[in-house]
């Protein structure tokens, strides 16, 4: 590796104080996104899940592709599958509303 004029720091491309901002915003955005992620992997789990389980196979493709965070996947869970907090674990077979 060569020598560079403005040092060999991972940030040498920002602007002058940068790595002051940049180091701050990394250390709050770095857990925030973890949680985001397991919480949309979560969430995309139990809905995938039950629409298989139905056998609502645009729901699974649809849930399968788009990605919102978790938000759709509360939707079909809670407002089209009409599923309880209770049920969202269950082990017994599924049944249509």
């Amino acid at each position: 590796m060569y020598n560079q004029p403005w040092g060999n720091e991972p940030w040498h491309h920002l602007p002058i104080g940068a790595p002051d901002w940049a180091l701050a915003l990394f250390a709050f955005l770095g857990p925030l996104i973890v949680v985001v992620v397991l919480w949309s992997i979560f969430w995309k789990g139990l809905a995938l899940w039950h629409s298989a389980r139905r056998a609502q196979h645009w729901w699974f493709v649809v849930l399968l592709v788009v990605n919102t965070a978790g938000i759709l996947e509360i939707i079909y869970l809670f407002g089209i599958a009409k599923l309880s907090v209770n049920q969202l674990f269950s082990k017994h077979a599924p049944h249509e509303h």
